[in-house]
């Protein structure tokens, strides 16, 4: 199986159209994230390599809408099914948040386990169905990912939905960017300190 085949196999798990808003309390956000999507359909995409090697864990904010009671089985079981097809991927674990909309990430147990995880070095990607699935805030999401992208062995995010690739060659620039952090500094800022920054929370608001 392809390269194209297997991120086809992934589409499938999204459950929202492709030109759907995201944060559907500002649209001026979701009209930017939409304008993203359009630009990205423009150009050549980067996804993550079936042909190197990758620890994973998924991330799930799991909210049946269904009628199948075991809904979340199924879903689990498309994710293994798909990364089973990648024989240099491996499935670390799943990382499982209930409720319909994603509080802050320092709320979100499942979540912090799984950065907890990235920072002890036991996950190389992430791989979640769609943005919205992480935070309310996407400031948040732009921390997380500069920080593990700047780790010794960098860790990518893939979100399925917007087929995002964090650690793409076209979002380099944006990654050095330390416009988001506090004092706009992050050098000699060790593991332990990101973390606390990022269960912190509050630093992130307006």
């Amino acid at each position: 199986m392809n390269d194209l085949e297997i991120y086809n196999r992934l589409g499938e798990l999204s459950e929202i159209p492709a030109n759907s808003l995201i944060w559907e309390d500002d649209s001026e956000r979701a009209r930017k994230i939409n304008e993203h999507r359009l630009w990205l359909k423009s150009i050549r995409h980067e996804r993550p390599n079936p042909a190197v090697s990758y620890r994973i864990g998924v991330y799930i904010r799991y909210f049946n809408q269904t009628k199948y009671d075991d809904y979340l089985s199924y879903h689990k079981k498309q994710f293994e099914d798909t990364i089973a097809l990648c024989p240099k991927w491996t499935l670390v674990d799943f990382y499982i948040d209930k409720g319909s909309t994603p509080p802050k990430m320092k709320s979100s147990e499942e979540w912090c386990r799984l950065i907890r995880d990235c920072f002890e070095n036991k996950i190389d990607l992430i791989i979640t169905q769609k943005l919205s699935n992480i935070t309310k805030d996407p400031k948040e999401i732009t921390i997380v990912s500069r920080l593990l992208a700047a780790q010794e062995h960098p860790i990518g995010i893939y979100i399925v939905s917007e087929d995002i690739f964090t650690l793409a060659s076209y979002y380099q620039n944006d990654l050095r960017d330390t416009y988001f952090f506090p004092e706009n500094e992050t050098r000699g800022i060790s593991n332990s300190e990101k973390y606390a920054y990022l269960e912190s929370g509050d630093k992130t608001d307006d």
